[in-house]
C-alpha cells in the first residue's frame, strides 16, 4: 500500500486522489488571473475542498510554454500569502507548492505547505533535492527537458516512454540519496513532448509502475486534448475527463486537475468498477 506522509497526515493512495490546481498567476494557459485576489483564492479553495480534492497545488510561476519569467521574490510573495490565508481559513487543507526553486519551496513549507511539486524534477535548481530532503515533505518529481521557455524545442526522443522512464529512474536515485523519502513520479505530459509523444506516454502509463512509486497525471485541459479535438482549453473538460479515466485504468494514483468535481466522479466510478 502506497502512502504519503504530509506533515504527519498519512494519505492512503490505494484509492486514487485528486489534486486541485490554484494558479496565483496572471498568465496561466487556462485559468490565469482567475484566482489572483485573496477572496478568489479562498472561494476556489472552498469549492475544491467541498468537491473532494485531497490536495491543493498552489503555483505562483506559470510554467506554460513561453511563459514570462518572474523573480524569486515575486514568486515567494505570491505564494506565501496565499498559503497562509488558505490554512487560516481551511486548516485541514493539504497544500502542494508548484515550484522549481528551492528557496520558494522552503518558504512555502515554512508557511504550511506539505508537498513540493517540481516541474523540472530537480534540473533547474541544484539545491532542490537537498532542500526537499531536509524539509522531509513528499516530492513530486516531474520529467521535463529545458525550461518552460525552451521545452517545446526539446522533443527529440527515439522512444519517449523508455527515455522518460530512464531519466526519472536516475533522478529518483539522486533524490533518494539526498534523503527524500516520499516521491511521486510525473511523466510530464506536454512538457518537452509533442502531442503524439504525450499520447504515447499515456498509452504506456502502466509501465511507470516499474518505478514502484505513486504516479501523478496532469493532463487537465492541455493542448494534447484541445488541439486533438480542434477546440480550446475552455472547452476541453470532456476530453480531460476521458483521459483521466484512461489514466486511472492505467494505475495513476493522483489526478492533477482544474475541475475537481468531475475528476472525483471519475475516481468514484473507477473504484466501483474495480470493486
Amino acid at each position: 500500500m502506497q502512502t504519503l506522509n504530509c506533515l504527519g497526515k498519512l494519505i492512503d493512495l490505494s484509492v486514487p486522489k485528486v489534486m486541485g490546481i490554484i494558479n496565483i498567476t496572471p498568465d496561466s494557459f487556462y485559468d490565469g488571473g482567475k484566482t489572483f485576489s485573496e477572496k478568489d483564492i479562498l472561494k476556489q479553495t472552498e469549492k475544491m475542498l467541498s468537491e473532494g480534492a485531497t490536495f491543493l497545488d498552489i503555483g505562483g510561476y506559470s510554467s506554460r510554454p513561453g511563459a514570462d519569467e518572474i523573480s524569486e521574490n515575486e514568486e515567494i510573495s505570491r505564494i506565501s500569502g496565499a498559503i497562509e490565508s488558505i490554512l487560516n481559513n481551511f486548516p485541514e487543507a493539504i497544500i502542494s507548492i508548484d515550484t522549481f526553486r528551492s528557496e520558494v519551496a522552503k518558504k512555502a513549507v515554512e508557511s504550511g505547505a506539505a508537498i513540493i511539486n517540481d516541474v523540472s524534477g530537480g534540473t533547474l535548481d541544484a539545491e532542490m533535492f537537498k532542500t526537499a530532503g531536509e524539509l522531509k515533505v513528499p516530492y513530486i518529481l516531474m520529467h521535463m527537458r529545458g525550461t518552460p521557455k525552451t521545452m517545446t524545442k526539446l522533443t527529440d526522443y527515439k522512444n519517449v516512454t523508455i527515455e522518460v522512464l530512464k531519466d526519472l529512474s536516475e533522478k529518483i536515485a539522486m533524490a533518494r540519496a539526498e534523503g527524500i523519502n516520499d516521491i511521486i513520479a510525473d511523466p510530464g505530459f506536454g512538457f518537452s513532448k509533442t502531442r503524439e509523444q504525450s499520447f504515447q506516454l499515456l498509452n504506456n502509463l502502466e509501465l511507470f509502475q516499474n518505478l514502484d512509486l505513486p504516479i501523478l497525471v496532469g493532463v487537465s485541459r492541455k493542448s494534447m486534448i484541445y488541439k486533438t479535438l480542434d477546440t480550446s482549453a475552455e472547452d476541453a473538460l470532456n476530453g480531460t475527463t476521458s483521459l483521466n479515466t484512461i489514466a486511472l485504468l492505467k494505475e495513476a494514483s493522483i489526478l492533477r486537475v482544474h475541475d475537481v468535481k468531475e475528476a472525483v466522479e471519475c475516481v468514484k466510478l473507477f473504484k466501483n468498477l474495480k470493486s
